[in-house]
């Protein structure tokens, strides 16, 4: 059984120091900007390193939008599971009985694919992204060519079905988009809504989360105060060209990993979604039913659910929550299981991988009398 977290020993001290590693060197260090905001029953903590703009040399601040990547999956999954509680879909439901014809052709069999399968990432189904035509205009040089396309989710389907699936419905795991695509599909046939207005309706609204939303279609811009994002477009050179991507499109990941949120308003949709007052204890259940993740298959040492996902900082010292990544930035969202106690961490480029940075912080907050620079290896 994980231990519980010594709060009133978390040492912001060491939470700073990882911040100011990331933007002066040491473990993904060279980062314009990192910020962090804790959550307890002691209040808020903010602390930050290095700008929010290069050009004059801004602070980062805790009310600042960013994209949020892969967390847009978290909000995805508790729509899905609101409705089912509801009702008006069940987990079992089958992908062709929601969309029929969607899904077809390569060996994909819609009619075996759940909507469970979906949100844990065992669906088989493959991960659009990872397209070679559509890798090669998303990643790279090329993505400032690209950075303004639109996409519809149909169209990503279309990408993924191309290609066979990775395995049978329910017999691997691995990290797929397409899955994602799919349950904003369902959301969106079972309610007769958009999948931003269901975030909005009922997530945004009811938790008074002024900085979270799905940009429209064609939205470049971000819409409130924000952090500007910076990327080398996943060219590995330490010397590669910055390019601020602030303004973008992000059909390409939608109901995947299209969303914009802030610091503050991650810490109330997690303490909420983990405190057990989004959900009701049946969904719960099924969200939290957790399995870890394949070696090699994504972040080392975590176990995943329906659109959430849990990591052993150190041994016996376990907390719950989700990451993303977008071109120009990659946040982290974790907590304790009674969401009592909370870290949202954000970095506003894309290079250099800040899962060390992350991990150190949420090792300087959680285990305090452990905390360490990360081992990378890890």
């Amino acid at each position: 059984m994980a231990k519980s977290v010594p709060q009133s020993m978390s040492s912001r001290t060491a939470v700073q120091k990882a911040l100011d590693r990331a933007v002066s060197g040491g473990e993904g260090g060279g980062l314009p900007g990192a910020a962090a905001e804790v959550l307890d029953l002691r209040g808020r903590w903010f602390g930050a390193a290095g700008v929010a703009d290069t050009t004059t040399g801004r602070e980062r601040l805790p009310e600042e939008e960013f994209r949020i990547g892969s967390t847009t999956k978290t909000f995805t999954a508790a729509l899905v599971l609101q409705l089912a509680a509801e009702g008006v879909l069940t987990l079992d439901d089958t992908v062709e009985q929601w969309l029929p014809g969607l899904l077809r052709g390569n060996g994909n069999d819609p009619d075996r694919i759940t909507l469970r399968h979906l949100l844990s990432m065992t669906g088989g189904v493959f991960n659009y992204a990872v397209d070679e035509k559509l890798a090669s205009q998303h990643y790279g040089a090329a993505f400032l060519e690209h950075r303004y396309d639109r996409y519809r989710p149909e169209q990503l389907v279309e990408v993924a079905q191309s290609h066979a699936p990775d395995f049978a419905p329910g017999e691997g795991w691995t990290y797929s988009n397409t899955g994602y695509i799919l349950a904003g599909l369902v959301i969106e046939k079972a309610t007769g809504r958009s999948f931003a207005d269901q975030v909005e309706e009922r997530i945004a609204r009811p938790l008074a989360l002024g900085g979270t939303y799905v940009p429209g279609d064609d939205e470049h811009a971000l819409r409130g105060p924000h952090t500007r994002l910076y990327s080398k477009n996943n060219l590995p050179d330490a010397d590669a060209e910055i390019h601020d991507v602030t303004e973008l499109n992000t059909t390409f990941a939608w109901a995947a990993g299209g969303m914009v949120s802030t610091t503050r308003d991650l810490n109330r949709f997690f303490g909420e979604l983990l405190g057990g007052r989004l959900l009701p204890p049946a969904e719960q259940r099924e969200m939290f039913a957790v399995r870890p993740t394949p070696e090699g298959k994504w972040i080392p040492h975590t176990s995943y659910g329906l659109g959430i996902s849990s990591i052993e900082v150190v041994p016996g010292v376990t907390v719950w929550g989700m990451g993303g990544a977008f071109h120009g930035s990659f946040c982290y969202t974790y907590g304790t299981r009674d969401g009592l106690h909370i870290v949202s961490q954000s970095i506003n480029a894309d290079w250099n991988n800040p899962i060390g940075v992350f991990t150190e912080v949420l090792r300087a907050e959680f285990a305090p009398e452990e905390s360490a620079p990360a081992d990378p290896a890890r």
